[in-house]
Order: C-alpha cells, then structure tokens, then sequence
C-alpha cells in the first residue's frame, strides 16, 4: 500500500487549503479512507473518514462544519477541504487507511499563521 499527499502549505488564519491523496496497491473502491494529523510535541489525531460509498463521512469534533473529506474511487484520490483554519490546525497531515493511521505515507505539512 502507498498512499502519497500533497497540498499543504502556509496560510492566514480564516484561510482555506485542499489535500490530496493519491492510493495505490490497495481496492480503493472498497476501502474506508481516513485523514490524520499530528502536531509538534502531540499524539497522531484523527480528523475525518469516508466510506467506500462515498457517501457516509465522520469528522472530529476539532473540524466539523470547517472541514470536508470527499473520494473519487475512479481516480483512487482522496481530499481534504480545510475552511476557516485556525492556528491549532497547524500540523502534518496524513492519509491512511484506517483512524490510527494505518500505512500513512510521508504526509503534507500545513501551517496556519496568525
């Protein structure tokens, strides 16, 4: 399994920034997807996950009502849609294949200034 982010960067505070995830080596159709984070000096956090459906999606409590995770199972890829972020979303972002981070990849840094 390889699982390849992209996306992250600086941004203001109140600003937006969408993640990407490409997956191979796995049926990605079939697979619950899920992004993680984890920020200096803290434990790896879960943040969202979507069904295989596309359609069922949970979030953090941290993100609900700012973040939007979506799938397109025909281009294996996975997204992140961070609105209104917020210093304490400054972190590395992962995907993977389960809530604890299962086979995340290298991750994307995003940093979010105030």
């Amino acid at each position: 399994v390889q699982l390849a982010d992209s996306g992250g960067g600086l941004v203001e505070a109140g600003g937006s920034l969408r993640l990407s995830c490409v997956a191979s080596g796995l049926p990605f159709g079939r697979v619950v997807m899920s992004w993680v984070r984890q920020a200096p000096g803290k434990a790896l956090e879960w943040v969202s996950s979507i069904h295989s459906d596309g359609i069922q999606k949970w979030y953090s409590d941290s993100v609900k009502g700012r973040f939007t995770i979506s799938r397109d199972n025909a281009k294996n890829m996975v997204y992140l849609q961070m609105n209104s972020l917020q210093s304490e979303d400054t972190a590395l972002y992962y995907c993977a294949t389960d809530r604890r981070g299962g086979n995340r990849g290298q991750g994307t840094q995003v940093t979010v200034s105030t």
